[in-house]
């Protein structure tokens, strides 16, 4: 996240470390701790190779890897500016100009530049602008940045929960929702969701853009399917049809079904 005296983004530095959780770094020029299974992965705005060779030698562990590249490659070669989506303004922490949601994108997805975070964005916004749907409340699965889960708060869902597994992401986005006055309708949860399913039935709309694997799972998990509405993306046009073949073919009826580049995007609604 970025912490004063940093305003932006320009160039990353990162250290791989094949252990976690490691003990808590208080250096002016972190960025955040991402953890993943029994590692960690350090981001600076600076090059800290001391540093990271004291927690080596202090913890017992070793750098798998070290990288820097600049935010741009990062974020996949997006400039990440203002863009309009759904009637909405998301605008980054560093531009001045009038915004509807102001978002730290960090080093964690969900900035609102890749194809299934925007069409998401869009059809969360069609279906709480539905008459027929009724939408008062939001199960967010890979909350990332937040930015659906603000989204929602920000258009009248009154109660949301945002999962993520990654306590960096957790982090953002929490601050992300506070930044956007939102923070007293979102919860946000640290979520390991192969082992642990939060309760569908609690919430009118699913939101799941993850990565295949896990929503293969989900899909197949009989109790996934307990809300109204769902929408679900992450995967690949040649991953669909296996994704497909795992739904429960009785109990599901699409409302759109988008590919947008090579992603695809469904909105679904159970009978």
């Amino acid at each position: 996240m970025l912490r004063h005296p940093y305003t932006s983004y320009q160039h990353l530095y990162v250290y791989h470390l094949d252990l976690a959780p490691i003990p808590q770094i208080q250096d002016p020029d972190l960025i955040g701790a991402w953890i993943e299974d029994d590692n960690t992965v350090l981001f600076f705005h600076r090059p800290k190779e001391n540093l990271v060779q004291q927690i080596c030698r202090d913890n017992n562990c070793q750098l798998a890897y070290e990288a820097d590249l600049s935010y741009k490659d990062w974020e996949a070669g997006h400039d990440i500016t203002s863009f309009d989506a759904a009637g909405m303004t998301i605008s980054p922490v560093w531009e001045t100009g009038p915004a509807d949601i102001r978002l730290d994108p960090s080093v964690i997805f969900g900035s609102g530049f890749h194809p299934t975070t925007r069409t998401c964005l869009e059809l969360i916004m069609k279906y709480l602008g539905s008459p027929e749907m009724k939408i008062d409340s939001m199960l967010d699965l890979g909350t990332g940045t937040g930015l659906l889960s603000i989204c929602a708060g920000r258009n009248q869902v009154g109660r949301i929960m945002a999962i993520d597994n990654n306590p960096l992401a957790c982090q953002v986005a929490q601050a992300n929702c506070h930044r956007n006055q939102v923070d007293e309708q979102v919860s946000i949860k640290q979520l390991d969701l192969r082992k642990e399913l939060p309760n569908t039935a609690n919430y009118d709309l699913v939101v799941a853009n993850l990565y295949r694997g896990l929503l293969q799972e989900l899909i197949e998990t009989p109790s996934f399917w307990q809300a109204k509405y769902y929408i679900i993306s992450g995967f690949i046009q040649p991953m669909e049809a296996e994704l497909l073949a795992s739904l429960p073919a009785h109990h599901i009826r699409f409302l759109d079904r988008k590919r947008i580049d090579k992603w695809c995007i469904w909105g679904l609604m159970t009978t």
